[in-house]
């Protein structure tokens, strides 16, 4: 059945449900396709709500039966709740409804993976469970009993009490039902204990199918480098008597934070050195983290609705990478971090996707897990502590932990806080939160007499629906550097505040050097021509690893964008700086890695669009090739010296000095593999004894067209493994020629191990598809014509992850005629489909205009 017209949801017509949950207890008797729901939850009228009506929602559930102080009654019914006459005091609901987990293939509620019952409720699927008032602002403590023939029965908060075939649980702190778990099935656990820091000790158990607890040691000291971490950075410690986590094969998402029973992905919480890359590992160890934060910024306080889901996303996704840089490489995971902003947001705010950090309107909320709340959401709250500083930053923090705990909290709420700590007024900061798009940031200077002066001026283009901008809070950091690369002013902090504003340095001695925005201290893009000379000196002698980075990235952009429009030679500026910058052993050899991998086609072709020209996929993966070959054959003698082979002798940890130098390693191996054709990757597959050795080798061997073996011998090793198999569906169209990329997907496509209804198992072959620049871009328009092919099918089955894949097309209008001609016709062909869901009619309609 095609669902109900999409509705629009405004920001300003919020209002309080009329009332109040004082109670929650909820049944399950489980079955495969008839599971029943028992709910009885004790409700009152809420003093300051205005709007009495009684609705529940509640969407698939076939309603048995329904009382009201133990009264049967009949509600009316429809396909997204029902509503009912109520008395005008508090009263006792009570309904039974039966559901079907087995077909639930949206994995949205309660569904079943592989025989294990399990939820996602966030945001709107606890309405698939029972009727109830399904929004982040109706909190209550919920007791949950479990009926079923599974040796594990396992729900929120704290066990209660358990039998033969059933279990309670009861959560005592009071939560939306977004944060609703349930887990039921044949587990096995990981245990460890943790004691907290006033000596509480708390349970921890990671829950897998039997045959994975071998893979759960990693993810279990995780946790507990989360909990100690939480405890002495942030005051937070942890609040009930266990905490659990479980493993699912089925997932839409990463994982989820439901109260002491987060949920997580398989691939987000296993992992062994021979199964998982160090890119798992550290995606692992900063999800566990991002999970676990939430237990305060996202639970103990929640969003009011979720046009705040920043509040508690944005503030997390900060936590995590906080957490990530203390414990591995602060320079390295900021770069990291601004690489994926640049590949993910910058395009997202630039295009016809582009929302504020809050918006002020959706149809589907689920459309709005987006790069823009989340990452950008993280950036806001980056800038609101460098103009605070780290005093204010802790005292407010503080504040708004005592003042908002168990409430829904709005970005409102947040600011307050910081505003009476600081005694600043943030109405012009707020801005970040209503304002999409990027701000770009152009800057001259001026020097006379030993005054040296940086005027700025900020513009921020059109987005749809805003054609206006107003100037926004730019917190700039900024050094300035002698000709010696000696600093004359260290890192100084600009607050700029006007559409146009210039500083002054006073008492130099010459005229400086700058080195702007510092650490990426605002989400913005620097629109500043420096010459090329400062570029090489800045990549040689800049203080700030970011924006020595920075300047790498800046002259191989340059360099490229000049391949592609004017047919020049690589850069020997440019290729001269980069090899004195890998000869310093002295660098940390992640950030080494980072320097060689130069932007990526899709950022090469935003850039040849914000410059008037037309990018072509073809000609920019020439240039990607062309300067690799070049810097294959200008290192020639280096790449012995940066090799990982024999440079590591302790066995395999996936910790930041050795994940460093593994990462040095394959850069260097892709550049060997250029001279070899393969011989040094095919060394490296056969001996290789961990997973991040035998991926890296075997993409190299792809790449050159070498894989034929490789790729059974490790499909052969591997097939068993599920999370290994992404890996393998995922590299061969990733690594694969642009020509041949669309035919390796449409053939993996048919491969007995393909599986659309899993997540994972689709993104591998289709979401690497799309990353493949040139291979999705093909010019005849069959990636967009494959892809398509394969959302118009997935959409029945799973909406939100369809939804969230289109996002593929979010870029149609920057390219050539003749491709945005085929890619709109993808676009209006999943658009005309008759049964399309709420969630792709959304974002097909918005990326059509």
């Amino acid at each position: 059945m095609k669902d109900a017209a999409p509705q629009t949801v405004y920001l300003s017509d919020y209002t309080p449900f009329g009332y109040v949950v004082e109670d929650v207890h909820l049944t399950f008797q489980l079955a495969p396709t008839s599971t029943r729901v028992l709910s009885r939850i004790r409700f009152a009228p809420n003093p300051d709500a205005t709007d009495k009506v009684f609705f529940l929602h509640g969407e698939e559930l076939n309603l048995i039966s329904a009382m009201i102080d133990g009264k049967p009654v009949e509600p009316v019914v429809t396909s997204v709740g029902l509503s009912c006459p109520v008395p005008e005091k508090p009263f006792v609901w009570e309904a039974e409804v039966e559901i079907s987990p087995e077909t639930n293939t949206a994995l949205e509620g309660l569904y079943m993976s592989n025989g294990m019952y399990c939820t996602q409720c966030e945001a709107e699927g606890f309405r698939k469970i029972t009727y109830y008032p399904d929004r982040p602002d109706v909190m209550s403590v919920f007791t949950v009993r479990i009926e079923g023939p599974h040796p594990v029965l396992l729900s929120n908060g704290n066990p209660r009490d358990s039998g033969d075939g059933w279990a309670e649980w009861r959560d005592p702190w009071p939560k939306p039902s977004y944060l609703f778990a349930l887990v039921a099935g044949d587990l096995v656990n990981h245990s460890d204990t943790f004691t907290t820091c006033s000596g509480t000790e708390v349970a921890l158990n990671i829950w897998v199918r039997p045959g994975d607890e071998g893979k759960c040691a990693f993810g279990m000291e995780a946790l507990k480098k989360s909990m100690r971490w939480d405890e002495e950075v942030y005051g937070r410690e942890y609040d009930l008597d266990i905490f659990n986590i479980v493993a699912v094969d089925d997932f839409n998402m990463g994982a989820m934070e439901n109260k002491g029973l987060n949920v997580f992905n398989s691939s987000a919480v296993l992992a062994s050195p021979e199964t998982s890359t160090d890119a798992n590992f550290e995606r692992i160890e900063a999800i566990i983290a991002h999970e676990y934060f939430h237990n305060w910024t996202g639970n103990r306080i929640t969003c009011r609705d979720w046009f705040q889901l920043c509040l508690k996303e944005g503030l997390t996704v900060f936590r995590d990478s906080q957490f990530t840089s203390d414990i591995r490489s602060a320079p390295v995971k900021r770069i990291s971090d601004v690489i994926d902003l640049r590949a993910r947001q910058f395009p997202e705010d630039q295009g016809p996707l582009s929302h504020p950090v809050r918006p002020e309107s959706f149809q589907e909320i689920n459309n709005f897990y987006t790069a823009t709340v989340y990452e950008k959401g993280a950036e806001v709250i980056g800038m609101l502590k460098r103009l605070v500083g780290d005093e204010g930053y802790a005292e407010a923090l503080e504040l708004y932990f005592a003042r908002h705990d168990g409430e829904a909290c709005t970005i409102e709420d947040w600011l307050k806080v910081f505003e009476d700590v600081t005694g600043r007024d943030l109405t012009q900061f707020k801005r970040w939160y209503s304002q999409s798009g990027t701000p770009r940031l152009s800057v001259t200077e001026d020097y006379a007499d030993g005054t040296y002066t940086l005027t700025f001026a900020q513009h921020t283009p059109p987005t749809p629906g805003q054609d206006e901008k107003l100037p926004q809070v730019l917190p700039i950091a900024v050094g300035l550097l002698n000709a010696n690369g000696d600093e004359v002013v260290k890192t100084t902090l600009l607050e700029m505040t006007q559409a146009e504003q210039s500083f002054e340095f006073t008492g130099l001695a010459s005229r400086p050097i700058p080195s702007l925005l510092r650490g990426f201290s605002a989400p913005v893009v620097l629109d500043r021509v420096a010459s090329k000379e400062e570029q090489v000196f800045l990549l040689a002698h800049d203080t700030d690893a970011f924006n020595r980075w920075e300047s790498g990235r800046t002259l191989a952009r340059n360099s490229l964008i000049a391949m592609v429009r004017d047919g020049a030679a690589p850069d020997q500026a440019y290729l001269d700086g980069l090899a004195a910058l890998l000869r310093d052993d002295e660098l940390d050899p992640a950030f080494r890695a980072l320097m060689l991998s130069g932007p990526s086609q899709a950022e090469l072709a935003q850039a040849l669009h914000e410059a008037g020209a037309t990018p072509d996929p073809d000609a920019i993966w020439q240039a990607k090739e062309t300067m690799a070959d070049t810097m294959a054959q200008s290192f020639r003698d280096l790449l012995p010296k940066l090799a990982y082979e024999g440079k590591v002798t302790e066995p395999y940890a996936p910790d930041a000095e050795q994940s460093g130098m593994r990462a040095l390693g394959a850069a260097t191996l892709a550049l060997q593999t250029r001279l070899d054709a393969g011989a040094a990757a095919q060394k490296q597959f056969d001996k290789a004894d961990n997973m991040t050795l035998q991926l890296s080798a075997l993409g190299q061997l792809i790449q050159v067209g070498k894989d034929t073996g490789a790729v059974q011998a490790f499909y052969d090793q591997w097939h068993n493994d599920r999370l290994v198999m992404d890996k393998w569906f995922g590299l061969q169209v990733g690594a694969a020629h642009p020509e041949v990329a669309v035919d390796r997907a449409a053939a993996l496509s048919s491969h007995p191990a393909f599986d659309m209804k899993n997540p994972n198992r689709f993104r591998a072959v289709f979401g690497a598809l799309a990353m493949n620049h040139a291979g999705f871009h093909r010019r005849d328009g069959a990636g967009y014509d494959l892809l398509a092919d394969w959302l118009i099918r997935l959409d029945a089955m799973n909406p939100q992850t369809t939804a969230r894949m289109c996002s593929a097309f979010q870029t149609w209008k920057r390219y050539d005629a003749d491709r945005q001609a085929k890619m709109k016709a993808a676009l209006e062909r999943i658009a005309a489909q008759p049964d399309l869901s709420r969630d792709t009619t959304e974002m097909v309609s918005r990326m059509l205009g």
